[in-house]
């Protein structure tokens, strides 16, 4: 159903178009509907889009709105390397990496994400984590780990504009409390005060920095890095950092993810190694019609930086396994407001 969209989308007109959302069964037609969501705008090639416009997720199809922007460096393991001079994204750790491929010098680029809230009608039928951005609790006393649903990071060229005549066009909790309607705006949607002092206050754990993308077989890996904060103890600091992975299946095959292997360095001169069947106890399946997965994870060091890197171990369907690289990212610390506490999962 969402290929009758981009089909459309490719015509480069501004078109009525159709979002299908899989209501009991994702194996027949007969049990979905589709639902009218807006006109097609023409995707921006320059510039970045406003607060309020409303998109399409190219590659997870759901419907959004967008908050705000950041800038990030872009490090595409993918390009060659012409210009200099170069940025390390990766330290000799002494130790040989499951890729092959640590200390590889990689020229940043800096490129828009934008901070955006999900239509909570679609949030059953994507595959991402709905509630991947995570904070940590900065109450003493607690050990939690908070949640906010329905935000996601999104990259410009993921982003598919469209126009809607409803005064509240998407659907989530926090959308009346962040934006206003305006008729005479383009888009007409307006951040309201409650939205700039809620990035204000949260752009420590918000704030996107790095993007580390590498591909493996037709199978691109991006990790996004943030720094969540540290807890202080008399006896050690502990430093938690949250990381956001994707996986997309560029290939005609379908390949299903079987086990992850990560290799974590401390600047406090440890190596631990993570090995596990899937990721966040599942094993997505990446075809063609439903080519990408995205989940966030956790990590702790008890020294203020660090890297990671790794592999997944991929099964496409005429039976081949490989072993897909995750790109090597840093863990860097920002200061920090006070001790915050630990989640309770690792990598």
């Amino acid at each position: 159903m969402m290929v009758i969209v981009m089909k459309h989308l490719l015509t480069g007109r501004s078109i009525q178009f159709q979002l299908a959302l899989r209501c009991i069964s994702t194996q027949s037609l007969r049990f979905s509907r589709l639902a009218e969501v807006g006109k097609l705008e023409a995707p921006k090639i320059q510039g970045k889009y406003d607060t309020g416009q409303l998109f399409l997720h190219r590659v997870f199809g759901y419907r959004g709105v967008v908050l705000f922007p950041w800038l990030a460096r872009v490090y595409d393991r993918d390009i060659p390397n012409t210009q200099s001079p170069p940025i390390k994204t990766e330290v000799d750790t002494g130790a040989e990496a499951p890729s092959g491929n640590v200390g590889k010098e990689v020229k940043g680029t800096t490129h828009t994400f934008y901070q955006v809230l999900i239509d909570s009608r679609d949030c059953p039928f994507i595959r991402a984590q709905t509630e991947a951005v995570t904070f940590l609790g900065n109450q003493d006393s607690s050990r939690s780990l908070y949640a906010i649903p329905g935000l996601d990071y999104v990259a410009h060229e993921d982003i598919l504009p469209y126009s809607s005549p409803e005064k509240t066009p998407l659907h989530h909790e926090l959308f009346d409390k962040f934006l206003t309607y305006q008729p005479e705006r383009d888009p007409p949607f307006e951040a309201q005060d409650t939205l700039r002092a809620w990035q204000k206050k949260n752009h420590p754990w918000l704030e996107l920095s790095d993007v580390h993308k590498e591909t493996t077989e037709g199978v691109r890996v991006t990790v996004i890095p943030f720094y969540m904060g540290c807890r202080e103890t008399p006896a050690a600091s502990v430093y938690w950092w949250r990381y956001c992975i994707r996986l997309e299946n560029l290939g005609e095959l379908s390949v299903q993810l079987r086990e992850r292997h990560w290799r974590i360095f401390s600047l406090s001169g440890t190596l631990e190694t993570v090995r596990g069947r899937g990721v966040v106890g599942q094993e997505p399946v990446l075809s063609p019609r439903l080519p990408a997965f995205q989940y966030s994870s956790h990590v702790s060091l008890q020294a203020p930086s660090g890297h990671m890197w790794g592999t997944f171990r991929l099964e496409r369907e005429d039976g081949h396994t490989f072993d897909c690289r995750i790109p090597p990212f840093s863990l860097e610390s920002k200061p920090d407001d006070g001790g915050t506490s630990p989640p309770e999962e690792n990598a």
